[in-house]
């Protein structure tokens, strides 16, 4: 009945965003700790260049959509985080900065906010090596 329930909301999304999620999960399901966080990089990555490009055309739906699916990217990234480990605690301040510039792009769209923390998100995934 679950598998159901799924192929259903994979009928009611579009083409692309349901080949996009079903990618996703392959990825996910396959993964190992590191790909995760790589994945949830690369996500919030996605997610904030299609939030820019849906500004640029006036999608408000995809531009809100699009938002969230950042916000999701930090949250699993902020749940991962080791807050016994070197680094841990300035991790999790990062990630709430990015979370705060993504917020304050809810009300009052700011593509250059989202632009800096886009590019210091990849700053960070670099530095982790996590981005070749």
């Amino acid at each position: 009945m679950e598998r159901a329930a799924e192929l259903m909301m994979l009928v009611q999304q579009s083409p692309h965003d349901a080949y996009r999620r079903v990618d996703f999960d392959a990825r996910v399901a396959s993964a190992r700790p590191d790909q995760l966080v790589a994945l949830c990089f690369e996500q919030f990555d996605l997610a904030l260049g299609s939030a820019i490009a849906a500004d640029r055309r006036g999608d408000n739906a995809r531009r809100s959509a699009s938002l969230t699916r950042a916000l999701a990217a930090l949250a699993a990234l902020q749940l991962g985080v080791d807050r016994t480990a070197a680094g841990g605690d300035a991790l999790l301040q990062f990630y709430d900065g990015l979370r705060r510039s993504v917020l304050s792009s809810v009300p009052t769209f700011d593509p250059a906010t989202l632009a800096r923390a886009r590019r210091d998100a990849l700053d960070v995934a670099e530095a982790l090596g996590l981005r070749g």
